[in-house]
């Protein structure tokens, strides 16, 4: 199923995945599915490496396993950096081979030791590539913030303009902590003539040190309430994560209250979050 179909019943909950690293039994990850499944997501993507590793060969394979045993659509991550226009269409057979019709075309995180390719420079070169040479549906992503290496909020929404005339047919966000983000960037979009449908990212903090490692990388920031949180439980990680959890969700109780077409969350292989989650949203949501 295309997943852009879905925002026809919106609002889309839907989770984020990624392979194991090579010193995880890759039954790990088919485990965190089998817990996530009965959580009847509107889809699951899987990411494709992570901070500019190498990429994990299994995420074709994990997206179809996604649909053929559990009846949940896919989307399949492909950032380009690393890419040469070659490969690129040696993956999209791959996909189409393997029944995977849905993909989220990203530029990719850059790896001082890994030189980029020079076929694909930016996402909406490969969003264009893929449009031309296949029938998929194509997400990309966007940053309520800005991305990182953009001068400014408007510079990259200009940039986003560029993915979505060039194919993509809805949006995910990267991480935020403050809604009013999301608010006013959501707003420029329609300014802009950004009119398809935008999933907001969520990723509860379970961590000090992942979020602050998340943050550092997406350029997110993190608003005063959640700091505080962060200090007074900075040594009680127990405590933090729990206060982390309730977070999450009030942004999201908030999000759903303000007409969000979607809520995507970054479960960081860990289906009790997405759970937790979940069975405190659903008195809000029209959902078993």
């Amino acid at each position: 199923m295309r997943t852009s179909a879905l925002f026809e019943n919106k609002p889309v909950f839907s989770f984020e995945v990624f392979p194991p690293r090579p010193n995880v039994p890759i039954e790990s990850i088919y485990n965190t599915l089998d817990d996530l499944k009965d959580l009847t997501p509107d889809f699951i993507s899987v990411t494709y490496g992570a901070g500019g590793s190498q990429p994990g060969a299994s995420t074709a394979e994990i997206c179809r396993r996604i649909q053929s045993e559990h009846n949940i659509p896919s989307i399949a991550h492909l950032p380009c950096i690393n890419e040469t226009k070659e490969s690129v269409l040696q993956k999209l057979d791959d996909f189409r081979q393997k029944g995977i019709e849905n993909i989220l075309a990203l530029r990719g995180d850059k790896n001082p030791e890994l030189p980029p390719q020079n076929d694909f420079k930016y996402a909406s070169d490969i969003i264009d590539f893929i449009a031309q040479n296949g029938d998929f549906d194509i997400a990309a992503a966007c940053y309520p913030e800005g991305h990182p290496e953009s001068p400014d909020l408007e510079t990259d929404i200009a940039h986003l303009k560029e993915k979505v005339d060039a194919g993509a047919s809805h949006l995910i966000s990267q991480l935020f902590y403050n809604d009013r983000d999301f608010y006013n960037f959501r707003e420029k979009l329609v300014q802009k003539g950004i009119n398809v449908p935008v999933e907001a990212g969520i990723m509860p903090v379970t961590s000090k040190k992942s979020i602050e490692r998340m943050v550092s990388l997406c350029g997110a920031s993190i608003p005063k309430r959640l700091a505080k949180l962060m200090a007074r439980y900075s040594s009680d990680p127990a405590s933090l994560k729990a206060a982390g959890l309730e977070y999450a969700i009030m942004q999201i109780l908030d999000l759903l209250e303000n007409g969000a077409d979607g809520i995507h969350i970054y479960t960081m292989n860990n289906p009790d979050v997405a759970r937790y989650i979940m069975e405190q949203i659903k008195d809000e949501i029209d959902r078993p």
